[in-house]
């Protein structure tokens, strides 16, 4: 029983983390957009991203290119 319990902490561990990593990202994301710094658009394909007039994410997935810009702009 103990290694269940184990694995039940580790994922509890793993969601508590995604969850405060998603919710950094969204503030980040939200002050960013309070103060018109970020910008973002649909090619049809990909969505590219740009922070203070300059582009630096793109991917077929919203949410990962906003992850990107993150990443890019950290």
């Amino acid at each position: 029983m103990g290694n269940l319990d184990d694995m039940r902490h580790v994922r509890a561990a793993a969601a508590l983390a995604a969850n405060a990593e998603d919710a950094s990202i969204w503030r980040w994301f939200a002050l960013l957009l309070e103060e018109r710094r970020i910008r973002w658009c649909c090619n049809g394909e990909r969505w590219l991203v740009s922070v203070d007039n300059r582009h630096v994410a793109t991917d077929s997935s919203f949410d990962k290119a906003i992850r990107m810009a993150r990443g890019r702009c950290a």
